[in-house]
């Protein structure tokens, strides 16, 4: 396996509900290594090019309208397999899908206020941490 550094968003809901020190703290009693983290509201132009592979699709502006309801925590992870551990620590996108254990399963109820985004992969991953990270991530 690799050491990856993957983008994690807590999402409007999970900021709304105060679950920012639950996240962090799951992603570092896993071992993995916290490399940037900041506080930002999302502007709709930075919301189109972080869901620019869903523009077209019926959903697309419930997303953007959505990441932009207000603050949201943007996380640069890093650690052996980081995008797929930490993707399978965060759960099925649906909850209801989601197994008890993962972020989404214990905490998440709606498919649209689903707490966390992970990037899927690295050349995601790649893209989503200069969108969030302009300015690079810590040595």
């Amino acid at each position: 396996m690799a050491v990856e550094t993957t983008l994690v968003l807590v999402k409007p809901d999970g900021v709304r509900r105060g679950l920012c020190g639950e996240i962090v703290g799951r992603f570092e009693r896993r071992g993995y290594e916290l490399r940037g983290a900041r506080l930002l509201r999302i502007t709709k132009a930075l919301a189109r090019q972080h869901y620019a592979e869903h523009r077209g699709k019926p959903f697309f502006g419930e997303l953007v309208e959505f990441i932009t309801s207000g603050p949201v925590l943007a996380l640069a992870v890093r650690g052996e397999d980081a995008i797929g551990g930490v993707r399978g620590m965060m759960g099925a996108t649906h909850p209801r899908d989601a197994a008890p254990g993962t972020i989404r399963g214990d905490l998440a109820t709606l498919l649209g206020e689903n707490i966390v985004h992970g990037s899927d992969s690295k050349p995601s991953a790649r893209r989503e941490l200069r969108l969030f990270f302009p300015d690079g991530l810590l040595p």
